[in-house]
């Protein structure tokens, strides 16, 4: 491999040989959690293989190409097979470069997506509610599975809090990019003189938690039961089933009473609580590496301004990336993927670039 790509030729090497290793463990037989953590490393490995695979083979088109220069016969067809190999070395080493990042752990998992208006009451709490149908749509378009969690609405059909789990394959690594704090400006429905409003709402998207990432000891808890209310506080069962968890050590509260069932309730509780207790954990041991990046994109902090939509304009604005987009209507329909894809590359180039 060319010097470019910073020495890491041997770290190629390393991969393939580790690559085999995996599959002669596989075919002799691992059974168990062995064969499962085998089979995980190995899907992990295998796409960076095929890359480093294509790598060598156009490393050899381009020797072989270099030998036919000397050819009058052959030296236009080896010079135009030069230069389509000069542009796709380095786009495969690049590619190489990226799939050897260090991942982080909760990419492929679910995730649980909060979301809740801030500053701008009726008008924030309707947009709230719109930016969580745009979401679930996202989710619809992805083919990921959108179950609702909590959705406690207001009288005007305004969101107080929506709390969905959003269940797939790698749906952490592309909504994490959404937590912070989302702007809206536009004429309300309740304005009469047409004066444009400023209103925020908060997203909030952790990684989903299992048992084994985080240890809650009952002990550590006290659960209230209550009768569930609906929107302005009208009772809508007479049992009480809403429930609320408090984790004593952390302060962390979680209530639900979108279920009639205080069983499905507690363990609808419990599953979010999981996932902040995870999410705090993640945030303390990563603290210190995020600090020290050179540049950074914000995949978290819900008191960031990371978006605006301004409905008048018919615009969306990234500001972290500074990406605007006249599409607005596209990106309440669950059109995120033009913010996102850009707010990976951007993230994968600083995180190169810190690496050089």
């Amino acid at each position: 491999m060319s010097v470019t790509v910073g020495g890491i030729d041997p770290r190629l090497d390393r991969i393939a040989a580790r690559a085999e290793e995996l599959r002669a463990q596989l075919a002799e037989g691992l059974s168990g959690e062995a064969y499962a953590k085998a089979s995980r490393e190995l899907a992990e490995l295998a796409p960076v293989e095929d890359r480093i695979g294509e790598l060598r083979a156009a490393e050899r088109a381009r020797a072989e190409a270099e030998a036919m220069l000397s050819d009058p016969e052959l030296r236009e067809l080896a010079q135009a097979e030069l230069d389509a190999l000069r542009a796709r070395i380095p786009a495969l080493e690049h590619d190489i470069r990226i799939a050897m990042l260090p991942k982080d752990e909760a990419d492929e998992r679910s995730a649980i997506l909060e979301i809740r208006p801030a500053a701008g009451g009726d008008e924030a709490a309707l947009f709230a509610a719109e930016l969580f149908g745009a979401y679930q749509k996202y989710a619809g378009l992805r083919g990921w599975r959108f179950e609702i969690l909590e959705y406690s609405d207001t009288e005007l059909g305004g969101l107080k809090e929506g709390i969905a789990e959003v269940s797939g394959r790698g749906v952490f690594a592309r909504l994490k990019y959404e937590s912070g704090v989302h702007r809206v400006q536009r004429v309300p429905a309740t304005e009469s003189q047409g004066r444009i409003h400023t209103s925020t709402v908060t997203v909030a998207v952790l990684p989903e938690a299992e048992e084994v990432d985080v240890e809650v000891n009952d002990d550590d808890l006290r659960i209230d039961v209550y009768r569930a209310s609906g929107a302005g506080g009208q009772h809508v069962n007479k049992t009480e089933s809403a429930v609320r968890i408090t984790h004593m050590p952390s302060g962390i509260v979680v209530a639900m009473q979108e279920e009639k069932s205080q069983h499905k309730n507690k363990a609808k509780a419990m599953k979010i609580l999981r996932a902040r207790l995870y999410e705090r954990q993640r945030a303390s041991l990563h603290a210190t590496r995020a600090a020290d990046r050179k540049s950074q994109v914000g995949t978290g902090d819900r008191s960031e301004r990371i978006r605006t939509y301004n409905f008048p304009q018919g615009r969306v604005s990234d500001h972290r990336i500074e990406l605007t987009l006249y599409k607005i209507d596209r990106v309440m329909a669950g059109e995120f993927d033009s913010f996102i894809d850009a707010l990976i590359a951007e993230d994968q180039a600083a995180r190169l670039a810190a690496e050089a």
